[in-house]
């Protein structure tokens, strides 16, 4: 796992709904935007899944995401990939109905995805662009 700067963080914590990239056994890629997600610590970030379907699939197939983040009042834009574990019980979980629910009991709360961060890239225009950060 890597640290992800504060830039790269607070850029993650403006955003919101968050595009959240996975792909299948076969590398068919899936999209979707993201409500509830957020950075448990420099190395974590946390995804609630509601309603995932093709990316729940996706994950139980290939435990790997990408995300994307644009800070818009400092013209910096991020890709964070890293490995996810699904968790359904304990803690954790707990922890993630909690957040949910306290937006709105009328959402499932499903699992709680636990992304650790192994890449972050530049993703903003110009000579740097793709880049990888850390």
């Amino acid at each position: 796992m890597v640290k992800m700067p504060p830039d790269v963080q607070e850029a993650i914590s403006k955003q919101s709904p968050v595009p959240v990239a996975t792909a299948d056994s076969a590398g068919k890629p899936n999209v979707v935007f993201v409500g509830f997600l957020r950075i448990v610590d420099d190395e974590t970030i946390q995804i609630a899944d509601n309603f995932f379907d093709k990316t729940a699939a996706n994950l139980g197939e290939n435990p790997h995401v990408s995300i994307v983040v644009y800070d818009g009042e400092k013209k910096k834009s991020f890709q964070i990939k890293g490995s996810v574990e699904i968790v359904t019980e304990g803690s954790v979980y707990a922890d993630v109905v909690a957040w949910v629910h306290a937006k709105s009991k009328a959402l499932p709360a499903k699992a709680a995805v636990v992304m650790h961060v192994e890449e972050v890239y530049n993703a903003m225009y110009g000579p740097d662009a793709g880049k990888r950060i850390i």
